[in-house]
């Protein structure tokens, strides 16, 4: 296996510093022998540790918009595959649109998920330059959506509820895709998915970006971990629209209000799922446990309604996103 260097992000640092001189305190410890009260400098370092899990939980409750972009963004955070593989019973992928392309930016395929039979599919980025070449960086071309929408189709059909996982930071933008019908593509998936009378669970796992992330994102529950960012643009290309300015993109990411706990408030996504401490790439074993358990509870709710039921709930939920009241103030 090939070991691949993670960039550490800047706020990180200082706290991944003190664990580092942690650890070497501690191993000195272990290996000496003539250091007198043991015990009370081996109590002493656990204190520290308590600590500094104390200090790194206050600094990923306040993370900036920017910087949980930046947190989402990096390579070892779990993709679609890591968490398919964890978290169902067993599984198979499905390739191809047969229209004669198979998009390796989008993953799909049949599961069981704690002995219900799902379908899944969701956005698949790479590990490192290589791989990311390979799938596009998650950019899905528009033969990707269609071998979505194929995989749907056959899940409406056979009565498989949808899973999907949104991880990309847009469709794919270049020429080749605007001619194959990339809007058209995207379009068509949206009024389809409001049409299956199936159960369909949406879970935004890291960058949700634009009508790429819409384009599997219909749903009657919309999901969101913690530090996920979910955006009409990547806050980049919104600073280099209105300021012609890509290094305003701090400002632009608090204005676009990206993190789960704002689109939470502006009923965008309905739940909210916990991610352990440093995010799901600190702990990608318990953040699957985390987002299994979840999925469970919004599929038993979903199975519960009947399918007519389902179609109108779904699509009322998304033309109430939006909507606003105007008033006047009375006059004294």
């Amino acid at each position: 296996m090939v070991s691949r260097k993670i960039l550490t992000l800047n706020f990180l640092k200082p706290i991944l510093e003190f664990e580092f001189q942690l650890k070497q305190l501690q191993k000195i410890v272990i290996s000496s022998n003539k250091i007198s009260n043991l015990n009370h400098i081996t109590e002493e370092i656990k204190s520290l540790y308590v600590e500094a899990n104390q200090i790194k939980y206050y600094l990923f409750a306040s993370l900036s918009p920017s910087q949980r972009l930046y947190l989402v963004r990096q390579s070892d955070r779990p993709t679609t595959l890591d968490y398919i593989s964890k978290i169902m019973d067993y599984w198979v992928e499905l390739h191809g649109d047969r229209g004669g392309t198979d998009d390796s930016a989008i993953v799909s395929g049949i599961a069981s998920f704690n002995s219900q039979s799902v379908v899944f599919i969701g956005h698949q980025r790479g590990r490192d330059t290589k791989e990311n070449v390979v799938r596009n960086f998650g950019m899905a071309s528009p033969g990707g959506y269609r071998k979505a929408l194929r995989i749907m189709q056959h899940a409406n059909k056979f009565n498989f509820p949808i899973l999907t996982f949104i991880d990309t930071p847009g469709a794919w933008a270049g020429i080749k895709a605007e001619e194959l019908g990339q809007g058209e593509a995207i379009a068509v998936n949206l009024r389809e998915m409001f049409s299956f009378s199936v159960p369909i669970i949406c879970t935004v796992i890291g960058e949700g970006g634009s009508g790429g992330a819409l384009g599997i994102g219909v749903g009657d529950s919309v999901l969101m971990l913690e530090y996920a960012v979910y955006t009409v643009a990547t806050p980049e290309a919104c600073a280099a629209i209105l300021w012609k300015d890509s290094s305003q993109s701090p400002t632009a990411a608090e204005s676009l209000k990206i993190t789960s706990s704002d689109l939470k408030l502006l009923g965008i996504v309905d739940h909210v799922i916990k991610e352990p401490v440093g995010g799901a790439q600190a702990d990608p074993d318990k953040a699957c446990k985390y987002l299994k358990a979840k999925l469970d509870t919004e599929l038993s709710r979903l199975l519960i309604l009947s399918n007519l039921e389902r179609r109108k709930k779904r699509y009322y939920k998304f033309r109430k996103i939006g909507k606003f009241y105007e008033y006047s103030l009375p006059n004294n």
